[in-house]
């Protein structure tokens, strides 16, 4: 029996995390450990989103970045070759904002927020290849988004549409309809309600590519379903038709084409509505006052908060084609005007905004669908297919049927139709991507040539309104096919066109006659590891794609139609109280100042191991003490051993050879976690080996190698979350070269490992069961008995029979020998066979118990003892499950 020797009670070795960091952080820039070549080959392409530059990292931005360093430092480890780049997304209202407050320049603004921010990714540690530093508000950059756009106008991607847009006032631009929130529908930037206006814009049409957009959805497997879903739910496509009504307007007789996905559902229509900016409602509002003011407060829906059940009742009729009835006409502002045709015949009984609206107009409900089984609650809409009722000859048809008949026999046409709409890259703002675009009053409008590009920003002008519009020198120029007099266009590109690209940047961020090297990228995409927020769902990640298909399509890529192959959209870090960090709400906590106090490797550690990277979690004082103590222990551990606290052997004994199994075990699983992006795993396992390292250096004589060994497996499995105090630890046991530039170590581990791994837990319970049971506290010597050769040999039998394990057991000449023994250990077995798991054999299950004797002695400060039963049947012995004996030490 050994006593255990505490060495880390009054041990006060500590690192000082100031100096260990910045002298780490120092010589991995000195040796460009994160630098990769560009003709390496086909690299691991790690990358987080890039962040706008508010002017300081949160701790959304640490956990962010934490998950994509940690992942690039374990890769570059097993692997060697990693892509994991950093720029900013540069642009944007904020920066124009904060400009006009302080009476600076957005660029000046910009980049003392770029200067901050980067000094802050660099006291974390993270490992950035800072040569590829892009900026999106470099001219050397946003030339590259002229460029492009000029490409896209070849292609025909572009166009000039009169239309009615979303309009902040407060920001005084046009945001696009991702940019537009909830169902009061604010401003995504300053939460100002928008409101409808018509401007002329730019366009990108990525309507052409809703098709594509959408079924590849269904390929992109390694992304999180609901983000797959919010894109699959924002393109909308729907399969309908379109139904030509007789209708009679104002005494006179025409025809009112309506759209609908649910054809079956005819027979229910009780009522036809149009949207207020319809054609049938203009011409009704000409002769129809009530009509007409509806229009008007429709129109200013958007500050007057119009409810979704408003309508107006009109003197127009329409004839329901299968009924024959004669249906009322509304004006009513929840019928769309861009989604469909704009005008729909309504189904109370089956649509929720029909039903609504009905119950607010006492328009009566007609029930044509039911389920199969009828079991539906009459007084809800049911909305899905099932089988008609009330449908004429066509009762018990079902639905999907019911709609090819009616298309055939009330001439209906077949359309699709998508919530998608194309981009609005215009902006009227200064803070942007110039659009390269003239306008000549004897050309027309004229794209810029490459020659001429990048047609950079003039300097900045405090106005309201667009201020390229005031900057009159800036805008004069000539026309690049005539020479005449032009006017710029004074619009600038909405941001999300510079972060659809970026990634594509970094792999040549240099070069000058492209704005990424065809082939390179090509080799180099997609990203195999994205992570960001899911908020940008519809916006940047939708972009980012189209943006790539577009790229393929002109030849810039090859065989590269997704951009990001693995996407991981990280949870929120919420503050102590569970809510959302904010200024106002006093719970946010400054990286900055957490660094200062307990270093980025302690930040780095507890974000990890607080949750998976997908789900939230709110922050935790004594968790981040805990994460800091955890590595001063690791600290401490390799002191103990380089400063020689305790004594070493190089004898190879079953305790070192049980040390070394799990040290290697630990290896792999690490690796697994890593790879599965599961952090607090990893560091979970690593915990669970200094605490074995712990008790091996205390309670024995550890050999040497072994002791070695473990503790550079767990400087190497903990590096990728806490790097600098593993560098100065891996440093301490004289290694010449970082650790940073080194390998994931090499292991041996058993097939059988798990099973060993098993019967030790297995076993350690029941001794603590039996010493609960029989009220032990203080046992003198524990004794272990294995299972006879012939227990083990009928489980084996048993878990291979099909069915008769009785007789398959007793079918066997050695087990028929043992007598009743064997039968009844056969009907004992027979009714868990198919559950029955691997066991070792008893020569394996001795020798694995003799491997874990030291850590029983330990654990239960007592004498432990492995022996083979030499008694066929006088043993309670059994695979997986060895015989206890305890002798208290009063007895």
């Amino acid at each position: 029996m050994c006593a255990t020797v505490n060495l880390e009670g009054t041990d006060e070795r500590r690192f000082d995390h100031r100096e260990v960091e910045l002298k780490w952080q120092r010589a991995w820039e000195a040796n460009s450990v994160f630098a990769v070549s560009d003709e390496a080959d086909n690299p691991v392409y790690v990358l987080a989103m890039f962040p706008y530059t508010s002017g300081n990292l949160h701790m959304g931005h640490v956990r962010n970045y934490t998950i994509t360093d940690s992942y690039a430092r374990f890769v570059r480890l097993r692997e060697g070759s990693v892509l994991h780049p950093m720029g900013w997304d540069a642009f944007g209202l904020p920066a124009e904002n904060a400009a006009e407050q302080r009476d600076t320049d957005p660029r000046a603004f910009t980049e003392s927020c770029i200067e901050s921010m980067r000094d802050q990714l660099q006291q974390m540690g993270f490992g950035y290849d800072w040569r590829r530093e892009v900026k999106t508000c470099d001219p050397d950059y946003y030339r590259w988004n002229q460029w492009l756009f000029r490409r896209f106008w070849d292609a025909g991607l572009v166009e000039r549409q009169e239309t009615t847009l979303n309009w902040c006032d407060s920001c005084e631009t046009v945001l696009a309809d991702e940019q537009v929130e909830g169902e009061e529908r604010r401003c995504w930037r300053c939460d100002t309600q928008i409101r409808e206006r018509e401007l002329p814009q730019w366009f990108f049409t990525i309507t052409d590519y809703a098709d594509e957009l959408l079924a590849e959805l269904d390929r992109l497997d390694n992304w999180p379903t609901n983000v797959r879903e919010m894109q699959r739910n924002w393109i909308g496509r729907k399969e309908g038709h379109v139904l030509g009504l007789d209708t009679e307007l104002l005494e006179e007789k025409t025809t009112l084409d309506v759209f609908t996905t649910r054809l079956d559902t005819l027979y229910g229509a009780t009522f036809v509505a149009v949207s207020p900016d319809h054609p049938m409602a203009e011409q009704l509002a000409e002769a129809d006052e009530t009509v007409a003011g509806y229009r008007d407060r429709a129109a200013a829906s958007d500050d007057d908060g119009l409810p979704q059940t408003s309508g107006v009742k009109t003197d127009a009729r329409a004839i329901n084609p299968a009924t024959g009835e004669s249906l009322p006409v509304y004006v009513a502002d929840y019928v769309l005007d861009d989604v469909g045709t704009g005008a729909i015949y309504a189904v109370p009984a089956h649509d929720e905004r029909d039903h609504a609206f009905a119950e607010e107009h006492d328009i009566p409900v007609k029930r044509v669908v039911v389920p199969e089984d009828d079991t539906q609650d009459t007084a809800e809409p049911f909305t899905d297919d099932g089988v008609l009722v009330n449908s004429g000859d066509h009762d018990g048809t079902a639905s999907e049927t019911a709609r090819e008949r009616f298309a055939d026999t009330f001439d209906a046409t077949e359309r699709t139709e998508y919530d998608l709409r194309d981009w609005a890259i215009s902006r009227q703002r200064y803070w942007g991507t110039p659009i390269p675009l003239v306008e000549c009053d004897d050309c027309g409008t004229v794209p810029v040539p490459d020659d001429r590009l990048p047609v950079e920003l003039p300097e900045f002008v405090h106005t309201t309104g667009n201020p390229l519009d005031a900057a009159t020198d800036w805008k004069q120029t000539t026309c690049p096919n005539c020479d005449g007099s032009a006017v710029r266009e004074t619009d600038t590109m909405n941001t999300f066109v510079g972060s659809s690209w970026y990634f594509l940047r970094y792999v040549s961020p240099s070069l000058e006659t492209a704005p990424f090297d065809p082939d390179r990228a090509s080799d180099w995409l997609p990203v195999d590891r994205y992570v960001g927020g899911s908020e940008h769902a519809v916006m940047h990640l939708l972009y980012a794609r189209f943006f790539t298909k577009v790229l393929e399509d002109i030849d810039l890529l090859d065989g590269v139609r997704e951009p990001f192959d693995h996407l991981t959209t990280q949870g929120m870090v919420l503050g102590e109280n569970g809510e959302k960090m904010s200024k106002s709400k006093g719970n946010g906590v400054s990286p900055t100042e957490l660094v200062e106090e307990y270093g980025a490797d302690t930040a780095r550690t507890f974000v990890s191991e607080a949750a998976h990277p997908e789900t939230e979690f709110a922050w935790d004082p004594e968790g981040v003490a805990n994460a800091h103590q955890f590595l001063q222990g690791v600290y401490r551990l390799t002191a103990s051993y380089t400063d020689g606290d305790f004594e070493t052997t190089n004898a190879d004994r079953a305790a070192d050879e049980y040390v070394r199994r799990v040290v290697d075990a630990t290896v792999e699983e690490a690796a697994k976690k890593y790879d599965a992006f599961r952090f607090n795993h990893a560091v979970r396992t690593v915990r669970q080996l200094v605490s074995l390292l712990r008790r091996y250096r205390d309670a024995t004589t550890p050999d040497d190698e072994t002791f070695e060994h473990g503790l550079t497996a767990v400087l190497t499995v903990l590096s990728p979350v806490a790097p600098h105090v593993c560098e100065e630890a891996w440093a301490s046991l004289g290694n010449d070269s970082m650790l940073a530039t080194g390998d994931w170590p090499a292991t041996e581990v058993p097939d059988n490992y798990d099973i060993e791994r098993a019967l030790v837990d297995a076993t350690r319970e029941d001794i603590y069961n039996i010493l609960g049971t029989v009220g032990i506290d203080d046992p003198l010597r524990i004794d272990l008995t294995v299972a006879p050769a012939w227990r083990h040999r009928a489980y084996r039998l048993a878990r291979e029979a099909d069915d008769d394990v009785v007789g398959t057991v007793m079918a066997d000449d050695q087990l028929r020998s043992v007598g009743s023994a064997a039968a009844d250990y056969a009907k004992e077995l027979a009714p868990q066979a198919s559950a029955l798991e691997p066991q070792l054999s008893p020569e394996q299950e001795r020798e694995t118990l003799e491997r874990a004797r030291w850590l029983l002695e330990d654990e239960f400060d007592a004498k432990v003892t492995v022996t083979a039963s030499d008694d066929p049947t006088g043993t309670d012995a059994k695979p997986g499950r060895p015989e206890i004996d305890i002798t208290p030490t009063d007895s």
